[in-house]
């Protein structure tokens, strides 16, 4: 029998794999099927309404502003990103969604939307309190290792700080 740690381990493991492998075959099977996951967060990540800078769009992506120029360059050809200069500071490229681009965002947010609500539904009132708050410990531990490894001259030093705080809890449990 797994120990809890393992059994949760797993089924995290599980869960994420599922949920991008079913985003996935529901983008193919859908009218969006030449999008792909990466152009589908991209998308997302621009957002259906006012226009965003190439420089802003790739920092919340993490990735460069070179990355994201191949990845619009393909989405503008596919008619669901529309890439403008800035008129005062011709420097700046602004980017913002055609109406297939608006669609296709709306329909992934509903793809979440149907997950989450399916996840809630059969369980009362403290019980869905109470999942959302686990939920939201997990997203901040992540998100705090994310910061942790987030500028490249901190990855040893964290890796270092993982495995001694690693080794000291199971010191404590053993």
């Amino acid at each position: 029998m797994l120990d809890e740690e393992e059994q949760l381990s797993q089924a995290l493991v599980r869960i994420f794999e599922n949920v991008v492998l079913t985003e996935e075959k529901s983008l193919q099977a859908g009218y969006f099927n030449d999008l792909s996951i990466a152009e589908m967060h991209t998308l997302t990540a621009i957002g259906p309404y006012d226009a965003r800078t190439m420089t802003k769009t790739a920092e919340d992506l993490g990735i460069t502003t070179g990355t994201l120029t191949v990845a619009i360059d393909r989405l503008v050809k596919k008619g669901y990103v529309h890439r403008e200069r800035d008129k005062k500071d011709k420097r700046i490229v602004r980017i913002s969604l055609t109406h297939n681009g608006k669609l296709a965002c709306r329909m992934n947010s509903k793809f979440h939307r149907v997950l989450a609500k399916h996840i809630l539904a059969g369980y009362d009132e403290n019980d869905r309190k109470h999942i959302l708050d686990l939920v939201d410990e997990v997203d901040e531990y992540v998100a705090q290792q994310l910061r942790r490894y987030d500028s490249s001259e901190n990855v040893r030093a964290t890796a270092r700080q993982v495995a001694k705080d690693t080794t000291k809890e199971n010191k404590k449990d053993g």
